[in-house]
């Protein structure tokens, strides 16, 4: 898994709402999982779109494997890169075809054990056809917790070294919540991954924290470290609710 690094990374959307990133410095070590943390606007989205390349920096560059993203064919950055959206996008086809949009040359073999790897192949085979069962228009007949799953499963089968995942918010039953999260923990292992978190057990489980504010690093460390500092990390844990910061 390559390391991904952001140096002097400057980025704002339109001129009134001025910068979101300023000058923003970060090194994600090959294999390490990082979450970032902070409130609503403090960059933490940006920091995974621009990784994506759904947009540039204005400023500073960011480099996968030490090469420039700007450097690297987009269909190869998207090979490389998989994303797990918070909002995830099923279209209103089969179950094995929107798990297949990892990777559409796979077989039929190899997006069932993407499935399994996922947690999700029980509640696909419980589906009224299983597999060809239909997702419904944006996913409409899954729960939450199953969309997350198939998104999930599509990055197994994507197979790329690197995971930039928005974790999603939305209250699960414990049932989902701890297949949702042994799925992450397969899937981000061996994998150069950088987490939006929002859940406690997440961040908690990350190798580091990177808590932003006014599209900088505040503060960086691990869960217990940045409580005992008593910073902004500790003010954040402390406002959380059930478990989840605010968002």
């Amino acid at each position: 898994a390559p390391e991904v690094r952001f140096e002097g990374v400057g980025f704002g959307y339109d001129d009134e709402r001025g910068p979101v990133l300023r000058g923003f410095d970060a090194a994600i070590a090959a294999g390490e999982t990082v979450a970032l943390v902070g409130r609503s606007g403090a960059g933490k989205s940006t920091c995974a779109s621009l990784l994506m390349r759904f947009w540039d920096p204005a400023s500073g560059r960011i480099t996968l494997g030490g090469h420039d993203l700007r450097d690297l064919p987009l269909a190869e950055l998207r090979r490389r890169v998989a994303i797990v959206p918070q909002d995830v996008h099923l279209f209103d086809l089969p179950v094995l075809d929107n798990i297949r949009l990892g990777r559409p040359e796979a077989s039929e073999e190899e997006v069932w054990q993407a499935a399994r790897l996922a947690q999700a192949d029980g509640f696909i085979r419980a589906l009224p056809q299983g597999y060809a069962t239909p997702c419904g228009e944006r996913g409409a007949r899954l729960s939450g917790g199953q969309r997350q799953r198939i998104a999930i499963a599509r990055a197994f089968l994507q197979n790329a070294s690197v995971l930039v995942m928005d974790e999603a918010v939305s209250n699960l039953d414990t049932e989902s919540e701890q297949a949702l999260q042994a799925a992450v923990r397969d899937l981000r292992r061996g994998r150069t991954t950088l987490i939006i978190a929002h859940r406690l057990s997440t961040i908690r489980s990350a190798d580091r924290i990177l808590m932003l504010e006014g599209g900088r690093i505040a503060e960086t460390g691990r869960h217990e470290e940045l409580l005992l500092r008593g910073g902004p990390y500790a003010r954040l844990v402390a406002a959380a609710v059930d478990g989840v910061l605010e968002v």
